[in-house]
């Protein structure tokens, strides 16, 4: 089965690293540059996980991550908070919000490859 994951994040050059990363592993991949473009995108395309930055222009990413949940059909999404803070503050904002789990960045492929077959039916 080939997973779609949407990739959350306003940095371009780390977009496009996440993008590589995963097309490599066979992931078709969508992308947002915002919250707003994100809540669009997952309502539109249902993506079988998200990568969510939680510092994004429009809305952050715990706003959006609320937004995407308030939709029944994408609560169960997992929903991965991928972001350079590594407080637990952070943590507990993104559980909070709605997210499945916590990357710190920066991380390497295997890594992301592992949190998603955690997260993704086998």
């Amino acid at each position: 089965m080939r997973y779609t994951i949407l990739i959350v994040e306003d940095t371009k050059d780390t977009r496009e690293l996440f993008r590589l990363m995963l097309q490599v592993r066979g992931y078709q991949v969508l992308e947002a540059d915002n919250g707003l473009v994100a809540v669009e995108v997952a309502r539109r395309d249902h993506p079988d996980a998200i990568l969510m930055d939680m510092s994004l222009p429009v809305l952050d990413g715990c706003q959006a991550t609320r937004r995407i949940r308030e939709q029944p059909e994408m609560r169960a999404i997992p929903i991965i908070a991928c972001t350079a803070h590594n407080q637990w503050e952070w943590r507990g904002k993104a559980i909070l919000a709605g997210c499945t789990d916590f990357m710190t960045k920066p991380f390497d492929a295997d890594a992301l490859n592992s949190m998603l077959s955690r997260h993704l039916p086998a």
